[in-house]
């Protein structure tokens, strides 16, 4: 397995790591034991970061989490993520970087994980109405106290990244990025960078759209979140298969899926940045493994550029209010 190492850290991870939201809400019907046994065969093959978050399923990922993890804990890197509230109808109830909910939702992670310390810890989203100082300030004390060894964020920007940075050492910035989500290019990759952090890629397959797996709306089950993602909507979805469709005619003559082309893609674009395609199933996890055997020409690259230039994708990454929330 090829590794790559975690910023202001000596741990190393996997080149790709592996999503777990899926597992639990989100993408359709839930499978527990296949996401169990895919868990599973991730440690088995050297895939060893996993990634969650206390709002996933309400919880409920980050017990299967440890559920799956469970006597292989010396095996996985275990990333988490605090700070979307939601009710127990899964209603969002905002965003919370008060340095108290801090405290109490690391140890809520820590006991549904079932580990005594948790290896790199996001503040999910920037609660604007408290200073980043604070937050990380909070988060940085769990780091004293042995509840979590690395800090990170996920979908900040670039002015929110530094004064966290010189409040504490900010590990990993977590951002959406992929072939359709080209925005970090222009500010984020070169502050993280500048400031030695990983950037850890979510999304990278454009929630499962440049896999090419999907037709048309229906292909989707009806209780799918991406039914309601801007870009799986009417002319964009339109717009957005045509773009698959020419990832897939250059994955085709390298003899390669389209999800392992826009993985080697996000792969090739920097040791420091790690890519975590999200899955609850073996046969995909095997098929995204495969990107880290492909290598990508120049004339690759610069075709999938031509392809897929920064604004390609058709229609926003969320809907309008979960929009309000990123680049916080």
């Amino acid at each position: 397995m090829q590794l790559r190492k975690i910023g202001h850290s000596t741990l190393e991870v996997s080149a790709l790591g592996l999503g777990c939201m899926g597992m639990s809400e989100f993408y359709g019907p839930q499978r527990e034991e296949e996401s169990v046994a895919t868990i599973h065969r991730a440690l088995d093959i050297g895939v060893n970061f996993l990634d969650t978050a206390d709002a996933y399923g309400r919880g409920d990922n980050e017990k299967l989490v440890g559920r799956a993890v469970k006597g292989r804990r010396d095996q996985v890197v275990l990333a988490t993520k605090f700070g979307n509230m939601r009710d127990a109808e899964g209603r969002f109830l905002g965003i919370n970087g008060r340095p108290e909910y801090v405290r109490q939702a690391c140890v809520a992670s820590l006991q549904r994980l079932q580990v005594d310390t948790i290896d790199l810890y996001y503040q999910h989203r920037v609660d604007r109405t408290v200073p980043i100082e604070e937050t990380v300030g909070a988060m940085s004390r769990l780091v004293e106290e042995g509840k979590v060894r690395l800090l990170g964020l996920s979908e900040a920007a670039p002015s929110t990244i530094r004064r966290a940075h010189s409040t504490f050492p900010i590990s990993a910035l977590q951002t959406e990025y992929s072939l359709w989500t080209r925005d970090p290019e222009e500010q984020i990759l070169p502050l993280c960078k500048e400031l030695g952090i990983t950037f850890v890629a979510y999304s990278p397959l454009g929630r499962g759209f440049l896999t090419g797996r999907f037709e048309r709306l229906e292909d989707l089950a009806p209780d799918d979140w991406r039914r309601n993602s801007p870009r799986f909507q009417g002319e964009n979805f339109a717009r957005n298969l045509e773009l698959v469709r020419r990832v897939e005619q250059v994955a085709a003559k390298k003899g390669a899926k389209p999800s392992q082309l826009a993985l080697a893609w996000v792969l090739a674009q920097g040791e420091g940045i790690l890519p975590i395609p999200g899955t609850a199933s073996r046969a995909h996890l095997e098929e995204n493994l495969a990107a880290l055997e492909l290598t990508l020409t120049s004339h690759d690259l610069a075709q999938l550029n031509e392809i897929a230039p920064h604004g390609a994708a058709a229609g926003e990454r969320y809907a309008e209010g979960a929009m309000k929330v990123v680049n916080g």
